[in-house]
């Protein structure tokens, strides 16, 4: 993109109530992205014979006044909306096709704290917004003067979707084999306090699963506080207080999936895309000879893959990324090690919950225990420490100064084929963070102290 100036990797996030993220530049986003939707979409028929947004939202505070502020944006460039309510943001993406929508908004900061927030934004299609939309959007917020009033009578109006949480749990039942029940088995769902704690439990109970909830009382300020897939122990120790047979982790907009197994032991995102490649490698339903995850990405799930005979494509952090990665060199499969989980057969976008489901299933049809999936590969010791940046920072400048680039060519040059350097700025934070991998966990730590103690001073 040329332009990032409000968009990072995953929408917009801030601050709520902060420098975006207050209602008068919430009203001018939204008729930004209205406009340039609506121009881009020309050639679609219109909804009832206005342009159409559906606007979901997970369990923050804010989410009320950034919902309120949307709208009015939205309604004053002459779109219907159609509001959903609390709802996972995979959910909305599936909602924005379903119901032929112009434009899908999921009012969300993901796995941030409650006083964060965002938007993200989906094409017709469920697409993630990128590109030139993105550009477009960004040039007429800086210029609002551009943006034309409707008359009174084209000015839209606002409607609540009744049935969304239904037409979404129907959605992600139907993705699993006919017939297929959880009889028998306990299992433990923390929903992070998130948009997913009512619908999440529901899902699981209704196929027969004996459910624990953990983190579905969200109360405006608590959402993803010590619970959900940013902090697995909290699951962990649950699933092993309550005897479970496994734990399914959220995170706040529930696009996220980290599991526990029986023992309390953590899986990633790596270890639940290699048990899914091979499963669906063994059924000939794994699609362009491989799978796509991120450069995350950790050494020894990518020589399983390979040892499968399988190619690993690796992408920039970001789900958007991963999926048009899938979308173009047509793979069914692919995510994040943090827990985003692609299943390109049935979503367009990251959905915890359905990839749970396909988990579940497969451990089903394999009579297998969470536990044995730990035994597919041994992974390359990992580490990534994050470093807040003071406000005003220039992470650019940080990243190119001498002493950190001289830092991690150094690390680089010691550890050659056996070991992994990536330091990136965050999308989502004002954190710059580093990650050293390698084959040995001295070198490994030994190296990530040594470049994060680098960057820390640059800062």
């Amino acid at each position: 993109m040329a332009s990032t100036k409000y968009f990072g990797t995953d929408g917009i996030r801030g601050e709520a109530n902060g420098p975006i993220l207050r209602p008068a530049m919430l009203v001018q986003i939204a008729q930004a992205a209205g406009l340039v939707v609506s121009r881009k979409n020309s050639s679609r028929p219109a909804h009832a014979g206005k342009p159409t947004v559906v606007i979901g939202k997970d369990t923050r505070l804010s989410g009320y006044m950034i919902e309120s502020a949307l709208q009015a944006g939205f309604t004053s460039v002459g779109y219907t909306c159609l509001l959903l309510g609390p709802l996972p943001t995979p959910a909305v993406a599936m909602l924005t096709r379903s119901l032929r929508a112009d434009l899908g908004v999921m009012i969300t900061a993901s796995h941030n704290p409650y006083q964060d927030n965002g938007i993200k934004m989906f094409t017709p299609d469920g697409i993630k917004l990128n590109g030139g939309y993105v550009e477009d959007i960004e040039e007429l917020i800086d210029n609002p003067d551009r943006i034309p009033r409707v008359s009174p009578d084209h000015i839209g109006k606002a409607v609540r979707v009744e049935d969304a949480v239904g037409r979404y749990i129907e959605f992600v039942k139907t993705s699993l084999p006919a017939g297929m029940r959880f009889d028998n088995l306990k299992v433990v769902i923390d929903c992070a306090n998130g948009a997913a704690y009512k619908i999440a439990p529901r899902i699981f109970w209704e196929l027969g699963a004996q459910v624990v909830r953990v983190g579905t009382d969200p109360d405006g300020f608590n959402i993803n506080a010590e619970c959900g897939a940013t902090h697995p122990q909290t699951l962990a120790k649950a699933v092993v207080q309550h005897g479970a047979h496994l734990g399914i982790a959220l995170d706040g907009d529930a696009d996220r999936l980290i599991m526990v197994d029986e023992k309390g032991e953590v899986l990633d995102g790596d270890l639940i895309i290699a048990s899914m490649a091979q499963f669906l490698k063994s059924q000939g339903k794994l699609q362009g000879g491989g799978v796509v995850a991120t450069v995350m990405t950790n050494m020894g799930m990518q020589r399983f893959i390979e040892d499968m005979g399988l190619k690993l494509i690796r992408t920039p952090v970001g789900d958007h990324y991963v999926e048009k990665a899938m979308r173009e060199g047509g793979y069914n499969l692919g995510g994040e090690q943090s827990g985003h989980l692609i299943f390109r057969d049935y979503a367009t976008t990251g959905d915890g919950i359905l990839a749970a489901l396909q988990m579940l299933a497969f451990l089903k049809e394999r009579d297998a225990k969470v536990s044995d999936l730990r035994k597919l590969y041994t992974p390359w010791p990992q580490k990534m420490e994050n470093i807040r940046l003071p406000s005003g920072t220039d992470a650019a400048k940080v990243l190119e100064s001498e002493a950190v680039q001289g830092s991690i060519k150094t690390a680089e040059h010691a550890m050659g084929a056996a070991g992994r350097v990536l330091v990136r700025k965050s999308g989502t934070e004002p954190l710059i963070r580093v990650m050293v991998e390698a084959e040995s966990e001295a070198a490994m730590l030994k190296h990530l102290g040594a470049i994060s103690d680098t960057v820390r001073a640059a800062v």
